[in-house]
């Protein structure tokens, strides 16, 4: 059960971080990561590893993109 509520709230991530892809609007990035996180918690409570390494990915892909943007030192 937490596995499925992780994978949803990457899924949810997946989506919010969508728009800050576009340039200028990168600084989205500083509320999406957080949700990521929390995700990742979740789903390292969980048995399966699936919804962890979705949300694993998603920060770092996020993170990753506000490096190259500027937003994170």
């Amino acid at each position: 059960m937490l596995n499925i509520i992780s994978v949803l709230i990457g899924l949810v991530a997946l989506v919010l971080g969508i728009v800050p892809f576009l340039p200028f609007f990168a600084w989205g990035y500083w509320f999406v990561i957080p949700i990521a996180v929390v995700g990742a918690a979740i789903g390292a409570l969980s048995s399966r590893n699936g919804g962890r390494n979705l949300n694993l990915i998603l920060i770092l892909i996020f993170g990753l993109r506000l490096m190259l943007g500027g937003g994170l030192i």
